[in-house]
C-alpha cells in the first residue's frame, strides 16, 4: 500500500494520512496498520507523566533539543484532553513546541485522550507504531495530566519518567497514587523553588529496585533546560539496562493482545445494540423462554457471521 510505503520512505504527509486513518479507524486502517506492525520494533519510547503544572511539555521541548543535538529523530506524541463535541485534540500539536515545529527531524502529534482512564487512547499505541515505522529513533509520550489515573503510560513507555515539582505536595500525590511503582526515572521539576531538595528526599525512601534498576531522582528546571542532560544519561543508562532483557517486550505484547480483544469485544457489543438480533432475542429472554447466555451467544454468533455454539 503507497501510505505504508510512504511511511516507510519518511514522507511526513505519508506519516500524518496514516495516524489520522488509525485514529479515526478508517477504511484500510486495518490493512495500513498490519504493514507499519511489520516495520516497527526499533524505537525507544519515553513516557512523561505526572500532574498539571508539573512541566511536562517544557520539560519534553528540552529533551528534544538534547536528542536533536545527538542527531536522532525524534516523534513526540502529546495525549491532550478530548473536545466533548469532536472527540478530536484540544489542544494543538505545535502550540506548545514552536521550537521544533519546522525542525524535519522532529514529528510532533496531539492525540485526543477519547475518555481514556488512564491518559492514554487506543489510537496512541497505534501512533506509536506508525512513527516507529517512520524511523523516529526516540518517542516520547506525554500524557495528558489527570494526575493519579497516569499509569497505563507504563504499558506502551520503555522507560517512564514521572514529573514532580516541589511546593505542590506532588511526592504525596505520587504515592497515593501508585506512581512510584511507575516511574523508572523521577524528575523534580522547578527545582530552583524552595524546597526542591526537600521535596526530593520526602520521596527517595518509597523508590523501591526494580530487576536490578533503582529509579534515580534527577532535579530539572526545564524553563530554562538545566539538569535535561543528566536527564538524558539516567534515559540511556536505563535504555541499556533493558536492553539485557526482553521482559518488557513479552508483556507489552500480551497487553496489546489484551487490548486489542477488549477493543473487539466493546465492538461487538456496541453492534449488538442496533442489532436486529438484539430485538428477536429480548422478548424471548423477557418471557424467560431464553436465558441470556444463549441470547448473548446467538447475537455474537450473528454478528460474527456464523451460527451460535450450543452449549450442552
Amino acid at each position: 500500500m503507497e501510505t505504508v510505503r510512504g511511511v516507510a520512505r519518511g514522507n511526513r504527509k505519508a506519516i500524518s494520512r496514516a495516524i489520522t486513518m488509525l485514529e479515526d479507524d478508517l477504511p484500510g486502517s486495518r490493512s495500513v496498520y498490519s504493514g507499519l506492525y511489520r516495520m516497527a520494533g526499533s524505537s525507544f519510547v519515553v513516557g512523561v507523566t505526572g500532574a498539571p503544572g508539573a512541566g511536562k511539555s517544557t520539560l519534553v521541548n528540552c529533551l528534544v533539543r538534547e536528542y536533536r543535538s545527538k542527531g536522532e529523530k525524534v516523534g513526540v506524541i502529546a495525549v491532550d484532553p478530548s473536545s466533548p463535541l469532536s472527540g478530536g485534540a484540544l489542544l494543538g500539536d505545535r502550540v506548545r513546541m514552536l521550537d521544533h515545529a519546522q525542525d524535519k527531524g522532529v514529528f510532533i502529534r496531539s492525540v485526543a485522550s477519547r475518555g481514556s482512564g488512564g491518559g492514554l487512547s487506543r489510537a496512541t499505541r497505534k501512533v506509536v507504531v506508525a512513527l516507529d515505522a517512520a524511523k523516529y529513533g526516540v518517542i516520547f509520550i506525554e500524557t495528558v495530566g489527570a494526575g493519579q489515573t497516569e499509569l497505563d503510560v507504563m504499558k506502551v513507555a520503555d522507560t517512564t519518567l514521572v514529573v514532580l515539582m516541589p511546593q505542590a505536595g506532588d511526592e504525596v500525590q505520587a504515592i497515593k497514587a501508585g506512581l512510584m511503582e511507575t516511574g523508572d526515572i523521577f524528575v523534580m521539576n522547578k527545582s530552583d523553588l524552595e524546597g526542591a531538595d526537600r521535596a526530593a528526599l520526602q520521596i527517595a525512601p518509597f523508590i523501591r529496585e526494580r530487576d536490578g534498576w533503582r529509579p534515580p531522582v534527577i532535579k530539572t528546571v526545564a524553563r530554562s533546560c538545566i539538569g535535561t542532560a543528566e536527564l538524558v544519561a539516567s534515559i540511556q543508562a536505563h535504555r541499556k539496562r533493558l536492553g539485557q532483557s526482553r521482559k518488557k517486550d513479552s508483556q507489552r505484547a500480551l497487553d496489546e493482545v489484551k487490548d486489542a480483544l477488549r477493543h473487539m469485544t466493546e465492538s461487538l457489543t456496541n453492534g449488538a445494540g442496533r442489532d436486529r438480533e438484539m430485538a428477536r432475542v429480548l422478548p424471548l429472554v423477557e418471557k424467560r423462554d431464553m436465558d441470556p447466555d444463549t441470547a448473548a451467544e446467538t447475537i455474537i454468533g450473528r454478528l460474527l457471521g456464523g451460527r451460535p455454539a450450543r452449549r450442552g
